[in-house]
């Protein structure tokens, strides 16, 4: 957990300045039964039937998955002012930023919201993070006290909405130009 610890204080640009992180002093795991994996405060709960029906390269979705949760635990979320897509969709970026895959094999421009999570969120996120490198970092530090929408118009320049749009469009466009 820690390899994801540091990986998220550096996507989160959480580094050097400690006063931005959460007061976290350790996280537990516990392998029980119930959701494959999920956060509860620092608690990540992970499911031993899943665990022991996984078919593919468990040590991979292992990995990713714990580098999903480490990622809630540290992550600010707006005084639960944050859509909760929102907040699953920058867990989910943090993991594929460290090039952990999923089994929602969800490609970029799908979906039907920016804020629908997990997958679709993180692909959108991409997205931004790339007009605006460390986006989702300054995103979540903006995120500490509270949430809006308007956060995406400081720091990019445009409205969420705008900016998804523009992600559709443009992978609508790709998309036609990989079928002609």
């Amino acid at each position: 957990m820690y390899a994801a610890t540091r990986f998220t204080w550096i996507v989160f640009n959480q580094t050097d300045d400690l006063t931005q992180r959460k007061n976290v002093s350790r996280i537990d795991l516990f392998i029980n039964n119930g959701t494959a994996a999920r956060t509860n405060g620092t608690s990540i709960q992970v499911d031993a039937n899943y665990i022991a029906n996984y078919t593919g390269n468990l040590r991979r979705q292992f990995n990713g998955m714990m580098y999903q949760e480490v990622a809630r635990i540290w992550q600010w979320t707006g005084n639960g002012q944050a859509p909760e897509g929102l907040v699953s969709g920058i867990a989910h970026f943090v993991r594929l930023q460290a090039r952990y895959g999923t089994v929602e094999k969800v490609r970029p421009g799908e979906g039907h919201r920016w804020d629908q999570g997990n997958g679709v969120t993180a692909r959108f996120l991409i997205y931004c993070n790339q007009l605006n490198k460390g986006f989702v970092g300054e995103l979540n530090r903006k995120m500490r006290y509270g949430y809006t929408d308007g956060y995406f118009l400081d720091l990019l320049g445009k409205t969420v909405e705008q900016l998804w749009s523009n992600y559709k469009d443009n992978h609508a466009r790709d998309s036609a130009r990989h079928h002609a």
